[in-house]
């Protein structure tokens, strides 16, 4: 059997509906996904993008990885310069940024129009949390989403990811992923076989 290997995101680790089935705190959930990897003796590995390890060390700063858990991950950028996306995907990405930036457009008309009847801080709370929810949810937004896309496209990789865009962009290249809350579980099925 060829080994897996998962390319995991940051969300994985920091979205509480996520983490909690590895452990009560992110950087214990870490450690303990590590961990739960380096059990299973060569069949897994994990990897992650520079930029994803990171944005980690950011998050997580009282993150301590015991050897055991180094052991399993492998910190590797994808080849960039080396890796096609299809054109298709391109033309889709591009339209879907055109509709949320005409919908970002919206919703600050409707924020402006606001300001009549309410006050300034609750219409620029309100702005705020419209505007990052029709322009960034749903959508790969960052390079370290997008690296994670490309790893996995040159490695055969697993996504794992609480993204929703992430794992949209997985699915349309015809990448695996697995569900964020059956990870832990999913791995024990490792164990099984």
């Amino acid at each position: 059997m060829e080994k897996e290997k998962l390319i995991p995101d940051t969300s994985i680790f920091t979205n509480p509906d996520v983490y909690r089935q590895f452990g009560e705190e992110p950087h214990l959930a870490f450690q303990t996904f590590l961990l739960l990897v380096a059990e299973l003796e060569g069949e897994v590995g994990v990897y992650l993008p520079t930029s994803v390890f990171e944005e980690l060390k950011r998050m997580l700063p009282q993150l301590k990885l015991p050897p055991r858990a180094r052991s399993v991950l492998k910190v590797k950028s994808p080849k960039k310069y080396e890796l096609y996306i299809p054109a298709f995907l391109m033309y889709e990405f591009i339209e879907e940024i055109r509709n949320r930036i005409n919908k970002g457009l919206r919703v600050a008309e409707e924020a402006v129009k606001a300001l009549s009847y309410k006050k300034p801080e609750e219409v620029l709370k309100s702005l705020r949390r419209k505007y990052r929810e029709v322009l960034r949810e749903g959508i790969v937004d960052s390079k370290e989403d997008l690296e994670i896309i490309l790893l996995a496209l040159e490695l055969d990789g697993v996504v794992l990811s609480a993204d929703r865009g992430v794992l949209q962009m997985a699915d349309t290249l015809g990448l695996r992923f697995w569900e964020p809350k059956e990870i832990k579980e999913t791995l024990e099925g490792f164990k099984v076989w």
